[in-house]
């Protein structure tokens, strides 16, 4: 019997070659076959091939591969790979679950001190040689509601509770207790989080049950004062609720790194709205991210050989 073969489709391979021969995954119990993104997969590559490692993958391209039986996706969220009519249910597919646990805290972070530090504001001064003192609102004391406490949420937790903020969030499956957060509520409680808290960081998977989540009902429930961050996915938001919670002030004002088309259009709104800060969706990105989802590629990658569960596989009646 031929080794199985796993198709690569990526134009970063370096690190996910060397993770592989790190992992004594070169032994010929294992045919890697790499190819860049912009390359058309040859019809005998993709009959043959039983893993695939990939971005996304033209519509279509499942269904003629007969003896594929796990994709690993490069990224965190796999609603696109879900929604995908040729991905067949006895298809394992795992995703990089994990590996935005040290970037996507310290993003967060940056960005509830742009938010209460006025170095932004000092930078424009200093074009000008103005010299204007403001004095710093304090995290210390303020309130963080979490809507999603998953792995990113509870790196977040942890490192805002060092910061003397009070934390509290919802989590699926409800109120174990976690490591920073003074309470943890269901999905039922998130009407409780909105009201209570100073900031609400949106963490949440993209389903059908958290689809346009922050409406104008949801954003009227936040403080006046409080501010929406969202790191997750653009779905969450009603853009146009949003908008008009800003413009009237229902709420303070708006961080987003996520949208639901990006690029973001040069003509949306979002760019212009006094009080929302666009960020190009630079929350997840790391100068070694390719490294460790190499890692966790090869360690997947023996497991499938070994016959064993593979690491970070997704629940498709959840979404994630």
């Amino acid at each position: 019997m031929p080794a199985p073969l796993m198709l690569l489709w990526t134009d970063r391979d370096q690190p996910y070659r060397e993770a592989i021969a790190r992992a004594g995954l070169d032994d010929g119990r294992w045919r890697f076959v790499f190819l860049p993104r912009a390359a058309e997969p040859d019809p005998a590559l993709l009959a043959e091939a039983e893993a695939l490692f990939a971005m996304s993958a033209p519509p279509g391209m499942l269904a003629r591969m007969p003896r594929l039986r796990w994709i690993q996706a490069q990224t965190a969220g796999v609603e696109a790979w879900l929604a995908r009519p040729d991905l067949r249910p006895e298809i394992a597919l795992t995703c990089a679950r994990g590996t935005h646990r040290v970037q996507m805290p310290e993003n967060i972070l940056g960005a509830l001190f742009h938010i209460t530090k006025p170095y932004h504001a000092a930078a424009l001064d200093q074009r000008e040689r103005r010299w204007t003192r403001r004095v710093s609102e304090t995290l210390a004391g303020r309130t963080l509601g979490i809507l999603g406490l998953g792995a990113i949420g509870r790196e977040v937790a942890r490192k805002a509770a060092a910061l003397e903020m009070r934390v509290i969030g919802t989590r699926r499956g409800g109120a174990a207790a976690i490591e920073g957060v003074e309470r943890v509520f269901g999905p039922e409680g998130t009407e409780a989080v909105l009201a209570a808290s100073d900031f609400v960081l949106l963490l949440l998977p993209a389903t059908r049950e958290t689809e346009n989540l922050m409406d104008a009902r949801r954003l009227r429930a936040m403080k006046r004062t409080a501010w929406l961050l969202n790191f997750a996915r653009g779905q969450l938001v009603v853009d146009e609720d949003l908008i008009a919670a800003v413009r009237e002030g229902a709420i303070a004002g708006a961080v987003l790194d996520v949208f639901r088309e990006e690029p973001l259009p040069p003509a949306h709104p979002f760019w212009t709205t006094p009080g929302i800060l666009v960020l190009p969706h630079i929350g997840g990105l790391h100068p070694r991210r390719d490294e460790m989802v190499a890692a966790l590629l090869a360690e997947n990658a023996r497991r499938f050989r070994d016959g064993e569960p593979l690491r970070e596989a997704v629940d498709r009646a959840t979404g994630y």
